[in-house]
């Protein structure tokens, strides 16, 4: 594991936060979880039916008998959620349809993380982004200024780590959405230790091409410096002029980031899936997440093929941010 991961276990441990996990019968799922409560890094939590856990737990040779395992058809407390989750929705659902709604995982996950009962949640290695973000944009809900959560990546190979995003959420991001997700991405750079200087990308650099794309971002950059003038934050710059300092020196000798950015705000949902899967398969970059961020507490989304290591190293991003609202 990497000293960036090994540091945050080690912060992560002195909270000892509650996370939950809504796949409670997700084989990754229980082999990251026993890993974590027997480190003593964080308490999860299980959702699912306490016999079909422990069943497939005997199948793979792991103790759980130290998880919390909480059942939405037998949670003790299952009518004071409905309650709370009736008033969170405002009229939008009945007690009837809380009830039947709270018995899906990722409803009755999302609900021990707005009461408190956990720090945050981690889902999505066998549910879609869809079913785990929009519990959160319900329940959760985004923090006071931000309209829209977004998706980021941290971009691990040894001791370099970089911030990607939009990689998972805004199709066609507007120049208030880039701005919006800047800034939000230069918080969760801090949150790991990051110092950050933020990159608006396009594929022109201070002006050598203009077109409706390049002055979106162009937008963009004037919007995020007169909401956060204290970021290190630049754009439009190609990536090579954002990365690389010889490249900076040439294309925009004055620019702040003198080619040594490390948060990347890419200009659309395709081309940031696109980069970060690039940087993961040919740059052998490790890609953590989709982190979502914005939100009031932490939610986090696994891809489907993920394997136990990622389901551990998200649960310590998800702990991490708990512990830093």
């Amino acid at each position: 594991m990497s000293n960036m991961f090994t540091a945050i276990a080690d912060k992560v441990k002195q909270g000892y936060p509650s996370i939950v996990f809504p796949e409670g019968t997700d084989e990754r799922i229980l082999e990251a979880t026993v890993r974590l409560k027997k480190e003593g890094v964080l308490n999860p939590i299980l959702v699912g039916n306490v016999d079909e856990i422990k069943g497939l737990a005997n199948t793979l040779n792991l103790d759980v008998s130290a998880l919390d395992i909480f059942d939405p058809e037998t949670y003790p407390e299952f009518d004071e959620l409905v309650v709370s989750f009736v008033e969170r929705r405002k009229g939008k659902a009945t007690k009837e349809q809380a009830e039947k709604i709270l018995k899906t995982p990722n409803y009755f996950g999302t609900m021990l993380v707005h009461t408190g009962k956990a720090a945050g949640l981690v889902s999505g290695a066998a549910h879609s982004t869809g079913d785990t973000v929009r519990p959160a944009l319900q329940i959760i809900k985004t923090k006071e200024g931000v309209k829209k959560t977004s998706g980021v990546f941290v971009m691990v190979k040894g001791d370099q780590r970089y911030i990607f995003g939009d990689c998972a959420i805004n199709i066609a991001p507007d120049s208030n959405d880039l701005a919006e997700i800047a800034i939000e991405a230069a918080k969760t750079a801090q949150v790991f230790d990051i110092d950050p200087k933020v990159a608006m990308l396009s594929f022109s650099t201070k002006g050598s091409a203009v077109s409706p794309e390049t002055e979106k971002v162009v937008e963009a950059t004037k919007l995020a410096q007169e909401r956060a003038p204290e970021l290190v934050l630049d754009g439009e710059f190609q990536f090579d002029a954002a990365f690389v300092p010889s490249v900076a020196q040439k294309k925009a000798p004055d620019s702040p980031l003198k080619g040594e950015a490390n948060v990347f705000v890419f200009p659309s949902l395709e081309a940031g899936n696109i980069g970060y899967k690039i940087a993961q398969r040919l740059g052998e970059f490790e890609a953590i997440g989709p982190i979502l961020q914005g939100l009031n507490k932490p939610v986090n989304d696994l891809s489907r093929g993920c394997n136990a290591e990622d389901v551990y190293k998200l649960a310590l991003i998800t702990a991490m941010q708990g512990l830093t609202e």
